[in-house]
């Protein structure tokens, strides 16, 4: 199978090529010149554990990598999660289940992609002999989950920015106590959208991308993307056949990756009732979909913190589809975004979307609300994802971190604080973190200046 770039000015890849580059050459993002129909083999994957039915999806887009290795990343990129079902679908009452997935080593639905690539990864510099320099921006929880993804791997070097100040304690200690010496963690001053527009400026420098080795780990990495749709397959078939066309699914989301990887499977066969894109007061993509205009809004630090987000990476690849694979239309909306900071859609239709958005002083009260009715406590992304639910509607709903990583929120809304005794520990290690400006040319500096990668 090919991966083609959105904004069609890069020669298509292989699966291997599109993720060791992340971000396509031209700016783009990968995609798959053309999808599998998923529906011949329902009768056969429905019954999968949760590795055995993540091999099978894959294998159909990593034609490049041998089965039995592919498997070997799989089963082990799994095997550190908590729950035997890996993802468990929990039922509330007759019409809400969650989706719990946050049963990873950092306790967040990042895990299930980023444990992953790390592996894929460690096979890419096996099979080319050539060292990685893996650089990414997150709001929290991605950096988390790929700094534990990436740990010790021979050949890897991480660079992880996140806004110093703007994510949880907890969130921060997750990716500044691992006492790994291939990790460096910048805290800088801005917010993510700064630091992403960063990262997409060093992607754009090819010169320095080849100098460095340098990959994606966001979820403009397209093998992010795949590996949650494995998520959203399982608990599809965990609903039974009677529900699985009449079930919407819940997502808290800021990047647009989390809820993109669950339409994509509509691509494939998957008859899903419809998303509904859960954001916090952070709300660029509920004023899309309500509106139809995607603008860029001041980000207002939150209770939520890893949707604290106004430019939604991954929207580009529904554009895409928006715009029937267009390439040129593509390359123009993206292009008057960047300048103008704003692009107004005639008649926009994104057919199976629908949105809802909390305020800060909202989730606290949904939280209590949660616990309250069905005894389940959420934290506070998922909360956002219960915001004017339709009780009559059969919803799953995303839960996309433990509530432990966000003590804070409990205690000040007078409820127990919850833990987790993964997180204990992390109290007792010593923090390492760079501060740094985010401008190209300090990361670039700083980057060059700690990679184990050297061009020849």
């Amino acid at each position: 199978m090919r991966f083609v770039s959105t904004r069609g000015q890069s020669e298509p890849v292989c699966f291997s090529e599109a993720v060791a580059q992340g971000l396509a050459p031209d700016g783009g993002l990968y995609l798959p010149n053309d999808f599998p129909d998923l529906s011949p083999f329902f009768g056969k994957w429905e019954n999968l554990s949760y590795p055995e039915l993540c091999f099978e999806f894959f294998r159909l887009f990593a034609t490049d990598l041998e089965a039995d290795e592919l498997k070997r990343s799989i089963d082990h990129s799994y095997s550190t999660f908590s729950h035997p079902q890996v993802a468990p679908v929990v039922q509330l009452n007759s019409n809400c289940k969650v989706l719990e997935l946050f049963h990873g080593p950092t306790l967040a639905f990042k895990d299930f992609a980023l444990q992953l690539l790390g592996n894929l990864y460690e096979l890419q510099i096996a099979r080319s002999g050539q060292n990685l320099t893996i650089l990414g921006a997150t709001s929290g929880d991605t950096g988390a989950a790929a700094i534990s993804g990436l740990i010790g791997k021979s050949g890897v070097t991480v660079f992880i920015l996140y806004p110093n100040g703007k994510v949880s304690p907890l969130q921060e200690r997750q990716m500044t106590c691992t006492g790994a010496s291939n990790v460096f963690p910048l805290a800088i001053e801005g917010t993510f959208d700064d630091a992403q527009k960063t990262v997409k400026e060093l992607f754009s420098d090819l010169n320095f991308r080849q100098q460095v080795g340098l990959s994606a780990v966001n979820s403009i990495n397209l093998a992010r993307i795949l590996a949650q749709s494995v998520y959203y397959l399982y608990a599809w078939f965990r609903l039974g056949t009677a529900e699985r066309e009449c079930t919407t699914f819940v997502v808290p989301t800021g990047n647009f990756g989390n809820v993109f990887a669950g339409w994509l499977l509509t691509k494939m066969g998957v008859s899903i009732r419809g998303f509904r894109v859960a954001t916090n007061q952070n709300d660029v993509l509920h004023r899309l979909f309500r509106s139809g205009e995607y603008s860029l809004d001041s980000v207002v630090p939150s209770l939520a913190p890893s949707m604290d987000i106004q430019v939604a990476s991954n929207f580009e690849r529904l554009l895409f589809f928006i715009l029937d694979g267009d390439f040129k239309r593509v390359r123009e909306v993206m292009n008057r975004f960047r300048d103008e900071g704003r692009y107004c859609f005639d008649n926009f239709v994104a057919e199976g979307f629908s949105s809802s958005s909390a305020a800060d002083w909202e989730i606290p009260e949904i939280i209590h609300s949660v616990k309250q009715e069905y005894g389940y406590l959420v934290d506070p992304h998922t909360a956002c994802g219960f915001k004017d639910l339709p009780p009559e509607e059969k919803h799953l709903v995303l839960a996309t971190a433990h509530p432990a990583k966000f003590p804070e929120v409990y205690e000040n809304a007078g409820m127990e604080k919850p833990t987790a005794p993964i997180l204990q520990e992390l109290l007792e290690k010593t923090p390492v973190k760079y501060d740094s400006g985010v401008d190209a040319s300090t990361i670039r500096a700083f980057i060059e200046n700690h990679s184990s990668y050297k061009s020849e």
